[in-house]
């Protein structure tokens, strides 16, 4: 019997939901779990603080470019066949990262194990919209942000204990486990959601397909607007290890519990862009959960600035940060993906590299303008929340309420 074509799949009309929720937290995943233990990779391997960070600018580098592939290709071959090839990919990875000698082959195998795992992230999403109008899946892309930043989460928690109290290889060992396990979920359980395909593009097709997207304001308002307002937290998760531990000289296990209070903090977002997304229209949505995070980044970096600068203070203003992302998520993305109703797999690509691409160039201005350091951080954090004020303004006014 094939396994492309199981008895539990023929009974099958719609993803399961709990299998998209772990299918697009993976690709995320493999990078939060792991942030605990950079300080005691770098010390195992006794190498740099800029060094290990590669472990998550590469990773992230490998998020964004799979995106634009995976998009394309699923809309031509279908969302299942592409997701077993990459999940089977960020599984194996996995298991090559939890066993590296040396840092060079840990970064290899992290490029290796986010070239996988964006595989979920991408078509996760877009199965969601494959079956639902841009209003719906506004909603629902919102629900799956609620549920899916439980496992985020939690894992910098258990990232956090089992560096302290096991190894900092455990992390790894843990990825492969939950790969192993979205795989073999996908293979009985997961049907095919793309019913339209598209015929194959040549690498001139899919880039003009790519300027096409951009050349819409409405894409790159959502796009770039969504991007500032979400992933420039990446450059603080690079960072914040270094800042709990050596500037708030915290221990490691409790950094764990720290992301677990901010991650719900994106739990809490996605929950009130639930809620409200059949009360307001796309932009005013997004606009709401950008001045969020322009309130949480301005709080960060008044304290860094007035020497204020303390657990509490950062947890708060960070979360808040955080409730902001998560809410901004669900609106930028059902907008960019309902861009052209023909092209949802590349517009979820292309949003995730504009999405990924971001977060990997504030981890490296962390990285290179003051490795640890908190200012630099805050000046990320600030900035991009206002410039995406004005991307988020090139959606314009005429955004459907989503009743």
């Amino acid at each position: 019997m094939s396994l492309l074509n199981t008895p539990l799949l023929r009974t099958r009309e719609h993803a399961p939901f709990l299998l998209l929720v772990a299918l697009t937290a993976c690709g995320t995943l493999g990078m939060h779990v792991i942030i605990p233990a950079l300080p005691a990779t770098a010390r195992a391997m006794d190498i740099s603080i800029a060094t290990v960070q590669l472990t998550i600018t590469l990773y992230l580098i490998g998020l964004s470019a799979g995106q634009l592939l995976y998009g394309p290709i699923s809309d031509r071959f279908g969302r299942r066949p592409v997701l077993l090839v990459g999940m089977t990919l960020f599984t194996v990875a996995s298991v090559v990262a939890a066993c590296a000698p040396s840092p060079e082959i840990l970064i290899g195998a992290r490029i290796m194990q986010s070239i996988g795992g964006c595989a979920g992230l991408v078509l996760g999403r877009a199965a969601v919209r494959d079956s639902a109008t841009p209003e719906r899946a506004a909603g629902q892309l919102a629900l799956l942000t609620v549920v899916m930043s439980i496992v985020p989460a939690i894992a910098p928690a258990i990232g956090g204990f089992v560096t302290a109290f096991v190894h900092w290889r455990a992390s790894y060992v843990l990825l492969a486990a939950i790969g192993a396990v979205t795989l073999i979920m996908t293979v009985l359980i997961l049907p095919e959601t793309n019913h339209a395909r598209t015929s194959v593009a040549t690498g001139r097709q899919l880039w003009r397909g790519y300027v096409t997207l951009l050349r819409s304001g409405v894409f790159r308002g959502y796009a770039f607007g969504g991007a500032l307002s979400t992933t420039s937290f990446y450059g603080f998760m690079a960072a914040a290890p270094f800042i709990f531990e050596d500037h708030l000289h915290r221990p490691t296990q409790e950094v764990g519990l720290y992301y677990l209070i901010l991650m719900a903090g994106v739990g809490f977002g996605g929950f009130l862009a639930n809620r409200i997304s059949r009360r307001v229209n796309l932009r005013g949505g997004l606009q709401i959960a950008n001045a969020l995070t322009v309130c949480g980044a301005t709080i960060f970096m008044t304290a860094e600035l007035t020497g204020w600068l303390n657990v509490p203070v950062v947890v708060g203003a960070i979360t808040l940060f955080m409730v902001g992302a998560g809410m901004a998520s669900p609106f930028a993305l059902a907008g960019s993906i309902s861009a052209n109703p023909r092209t949802i797999g590349a517009a979820s690509g292309l949003y995730g590299f504009i999405q990924m691409g971001y977060g990997m160039v504030c981890t490296i201005v962390v990285e290179s303008w003051d490795p640890g350091s908190v200012y630099p951080v805050a000046c990320i954090l600030l900035g991009s929340s206002l410039v995406g004020m004005g991307f988020i303004a090139l959606t314009g006014r005429s955004a459907p309420a989503l009743r």
